[in-house]
């Protein structure tokens, strides 16, 4: 991809297409994918960075959605599965299987209550016993018979249970496996998709931290965050994927109406290593005793993550993770792993995002549908082209979402689907090997070529897939950061230069996963500033200014308790 600069001298000489795609997250990089596919180039614009926002705040899964068969929606269970198996075939390199146990602390219990919520005739979460968890488990694995990407369900007896997972509390009395999909770095693929796009129509251009500050006729008014610049954009269809945001961007196109109501989810890293030793490779997906959906798994040797509340918002950047989700999460971790007595000072990265659900007033959050919808709007007002807005979506469910969208568009504008995204390769994802021996086989071959230890080679292929053949060939001498070991200092370039970062934040958050991972010290964060700096022309005042604001982000919204001097790699 461009430099940014580079991509907004684009944007002024007219070089993209007329189709305004508003976000920047999953859902609007979907949509810019999908229309680039079928040669159609589209101007995508993000207040912010790429899958800065409640893209960025999932459970870091991607899930089939079990918990959505006790409200009834059988199609948006059966969709979301179908697109966990595509992304397991498309981004490999991205999505891997998971298992999944679920706690029962009954046989029979909820029975009654769940009949009432599969009817629709009550709408609130309740209890589920083993005999409830095993009929969703059994319409869930039919769903799955097409592909047949993963194992079925089966029921594991407390006794079993407590070999693999000895912390279980006393009440459990059996718990019911299934596998579903986690996903290593949602930031990543995202910008894959976009620079996928990008390669693929030549009309295609994503623009970071470009908002839209109205609209004159058929002339969106494109501003720059950063420099205050506006820029003017003449479309013939606008798509409003703005996520939390979509009724403020409506209401600058002359929308009143308001459509969504957020509930916000809170997240929890915990540097915990006895608790990732005692899960192994198990994610315990548990009801609290609210009958909420909470999950703990392991990351790597050193850290678990722990989710989600889920809390009704009316301000779409409420993304703060409060004391009180911090109270709650650590009182229903105890429900179910009573020994695990997580502490604040076990907090080593705290995210939130406000999920965009429909507007739904009453009720628990819980049962507000996850599902999608799509309203079109007609040319009103000063605004002569008909926009498009998308209300709710799951991560999950991006790609299938995208496909519908493009496909109530494209007979507005004259074009024609040519091509499916449904088995397109993302990214990295691309010939990915599909054995071990085979990924060590392309380690190997990457060592060799790129005169990288195996070690290396194998770290920049769980990073960027494929890619990293080609990635490798221009990291010389591969100078390891003196803060960050497991990063280099010609890494830190090549992105830089590669995939249109444009403030440090971007590279610490989303391009790599130094806060996530618990790499982001002081001293590091100032040292990937200066590299960062020489490759984007800043000032030191600039320099500074990023350091400085990206420290104070970490410490406040993220909780990381930085580190002076020499950060520890991720662990294995």
């Amino acid at each position: 991809m461009r430099q940014r600069e580079e991509a907004l001298q684009a944007l002024e000489r007219g070089e993209s297409g007329d189709i305004l795609i508003i976000g920047g997250g999953i859902n609007g990089v979907g949509v810019f994918r999908d229309l680039a596919a079928q040669g159609i180039g589209a101007t995508l614009v993000e207040m912010g960075d790429f899958c800065s926002g409640t893209s960025a705040a999932p459970s870091r899964l991607i899930h089939g959605g079990l918990r959505y068969l006790e409200q009834g929606e059988f199609k948006l269970v059966r969709e979301s599965v179908e697109e966990r198996d595509s992304l397991l075939l498309n981004a490999p390199h991205q999505v891997s299987p998971i298992r999944v146990w679920v706690p029962a602390l009954s046989w029979a219990g909820g029975t009654v209550q769940a009949g009432l919520r599969f009817l629709r005739l009550m709408k609130d979460p309740g209890p589920k016993g083993a005999l409830i968890l095993k009929l969703g488990l059994t319409i869930f694995d039919s769903f799955s018979n097409r592909n047949r990407s993963m194992p079925k369900h089966r029921l594991v007896k407390r006794k079993n249970a407590l070999e693999t997972v000895p912390g279980l509390a006393g009440n459990i009395k059996i718990v019911a496996e299934y596998f579903d999909a986690q996903i290593t770095s949602p930031e990543r693929l995202t910008l894959e998709l976009a620079a996928d796009a990008e390669k693929d129509c030549a009309g295609s251009l994503a623009l970071p931290y470009v908002r839209l500050a109205g609209i004159e006729g058929e002339t969106a008014l494109l501003e720059d965050v950063l420099t205050g610049r506006t820029y003017r954009k003449t479309c013939r269809f606008i798509i409003n994927c703005a996520g939390a945001w979509i009724d403020e961007v409506d209401a600058n196109l002359g929308v009143a109406e308001r459509l969504t109501g957020g509930t916000r989810g809170s997240h929890l890293v915990l540097k915990r290593p006895d608790l990732a030793a005692g899960l192994g490779d198990v994610m315990l997906y548990f009801e609290t005793p609210d009958h909420r959906a909470c999950l703990i798994y392991r990351l790597d040797s050193e850290h678990v993550l722990l989710g989600t509340t889920d809390i009704r918002t009316e301000d779409p950047g409420d993304k703060d993770t409060s004391e009180a989700e911090i109270d709650y999460l650590f009182e229903v971790l105890a429900t179910v792993l009573p020994k695990a007595r997580a502490r604040r000072q076990d907090i080593a990265f705290a995210y939130s995002g406000v999920r965009p659900l429909p507007r739904q007033t009453g009720g628990a959050a819980g049962s507000i549908s996850r599902d999608h919808t799509f309203r079109i709007f007609e040319p009103a007002g000063g605004r002569k082209v008909p926009l498009l807005t998308l209300i709710g979506g799951k991560w999950t469910t991006y790609r299938a979402c995208a496909e519908q969208i493009a496909g109530l568009v494209l007979p507005r504008i004259g074009g024609r689907r040519r091509a499916s995204t449904a088995d397109l390769p993302i990214g990295g994802g691309k010939e990915f090997p599909k054995t071990a021996q085979d990924l060590k086989a392309l380690a190997t071959q990457i060592s060799a070529s790129a005169s990288l230890s195996p070690a290396r080679a194998a770290l920049l292929i769980k990073r960027y897939g494929t890619a990293a053949k080609q990635i490798a060939q221009e990291l010389q001498p591969d100078t390891p950061l003196e803060s960050a070991p497991c990063y280099s200092r010609e890494e830190i370039l090549w992105i830089t230069r590669n995939e249109r970062v444009t403030r440090l934040e971007d590279m610490i958050l989303r391009r790599t996963l130094m806060a996530f991972e618990g790499v982001a010290s002081d001293a590091c964060i100032g040292e990937v500033a200066g590299i960062m700096a020489s490759a984007l022309s800043w000032t030191g005042e600039r320099m500074n200014q990023e350091a400085e604001a990206t420290l104070r982000l970490l410490k406040t919204r993220h909780r990381v308790q930085l580190q002076q001097g020499k950060a520890a790699g991720p662990a294995g």
